[in-house]
Formats: C-alpha cells, structure tokens, sequence
C-alpha cells in the first residue's frame, strides 16, 4: 500500500501572507492540526502547526516575566520571529519533508518516526496533491491487503471521493476512505446521519466495491475534520 492510497486529499492549504488569526480559524473550523504553506504553484514551502500558534498562546504568558529571568534566558531572532510574527511565512516550519503519491506506508512511518512528525505532505510533479498522518497510516496498516489489484482499488477510491466531492454536499476533506480487494473503509467526520448515509450510498454505488463499512463520525459543534 502506498501513500496514494490513504492520503486525504483536497488538502486545505494557506499561503505564505496569510494571516495568524486566518490560520487559527481553519484549524478550528476543519478540526486539524496543521496546514501546509503553499505558492500559487502549489509548490509546499512550510508547515503552520497548532505547535507553531501554541508559541504564541506561551508567549503571552511570559509578557510579565521578572527582569533577572530575562536576563538569562537571553533573546532568539528566530523565536521571536516564531513568537510574534502576524503571517504563515514568518511563523510556518520551512522546507518541510514531503513524499510522493508511490511511498509505501512503511516507509512514511519510519520517516515519521525518525523526525518526530504527525504529517507529510504529498506532492506529485512538486505540487501538492494530499497529506498523510499518523492516523492514515494506522488506518491503512489495519487493513488486511493483498498487492494484486491495488490499480484497480485506487481507481474505486478516486471514484468515490469524486462521487461524494461533487453530488453529496459532503466536505471531503474531512473523510480518509480505504480501498483493499473492493472493500470500502470509510472514516472521518460528517454533519449529520444523512450525510453519512450519503457517502455509504455514493460508494455502494461505484462499480467494483464489493463490501462497505461504515466508521463515520459526526463532527462536534464548532469543529470539523484531519
């Protein structure tokens, strides 16, 4: 299984002059935790992470910090930058890593694991077509699948998500759907029981699924989605 395969796509993205409070506001809206910083290519330059806003949330708790605690802690350009800065360019981790729609899983995890991250954008031809966490790959080493039809199970899910992107109403951002052997796994958050009704139908209905199950959940008030 590949990063193709489990990746969400129709990722929500910034760009680098978009403002801090913009940016905290799709967080809370889509119910993720960060947002790749892209350029009108769709070229990825940084990562704004709920970490990277946490920084400033700290900062303003050390506004009233006694004179001889400032004096040795000292001063940082980059952290004040980080602390203080008003747009995604000043505050976003640069040159993130990224990986290609053909990475397989096992990899992603180890390089997941190896720098510490929850997230990595995909990036086809340098342009970003997905992201992949930590919770795609789980769901993605949960199932039980065989190499043999792999092309024809990622063309069910483009189908899919097709389907549901264009006549449910339904946000696809917010869902991660699974395909092995044309048995559907669908995950992520909807606003209602017709909605995830919705999405059920929409793949039942995509010619070479043979089976669905249906983990949808409903998406709290005031919250959304990765």
């Amino acid at each position: 299984m590949q990063a193709a395969d489990v990746m969400t796509p129709n990722v929500i993205t910034v760009t680098p002059d978009s403002e801090v409070s913009e940016i905290a506001s799709l967080l809370l809206e889509h119910g993720i935790s960060a947002v790749p910083v892209v350029d009108a290519d769709d070229k990825v330059l940084g990562i704004v992470s709920e970490g990277d806003l946490m920084r400033r949330v700290e900062n303003d708790t050390d506004q009233h910090k006694s004179w001889w605690l400032k004096l040795f802690s000292g001063g940082n350009a980059v952290d004040y930058v980080k602390s203080h800065g008003r747009k995604a360019s000043e505050i976003m981790t640069p040159h993130p890593l990224t990986v290609t729609e053909d990475e397989p899983l096992h990899r992603i995890a180890s390089l997941l694991e190896k720098r510490r991250i929850k997230r990595v954008p995909v990036v086809r031809d340098g342009k970003l077509v997905g992201i992949v966490s930590r919770s795609n790959l789980l769901r993605g080493f949960s199932v039980n699948r065989q190499p043999a039809g792999g092309g024809d199970d990622r063309a069910i899910r483009d189908a899919i998500l097709k389907e549901v992107d264009e006549h449910t109403g339904v946000m696809v951002d917010r869902l991660n759907i699974i395909v092995a052997e044309g048995k559907v796994q669908l995950w992520g958050l909807v606003d209602s029981k017709e909605q995830r009704q919705a999405v059920q139908v929409a793949a039942e209905n995509i010619g070479g699924v043979t089976e669905v199950e249906n983990n949808l959940g409903f998406m709290p008030r005031g919250m959304g989605g990765y």
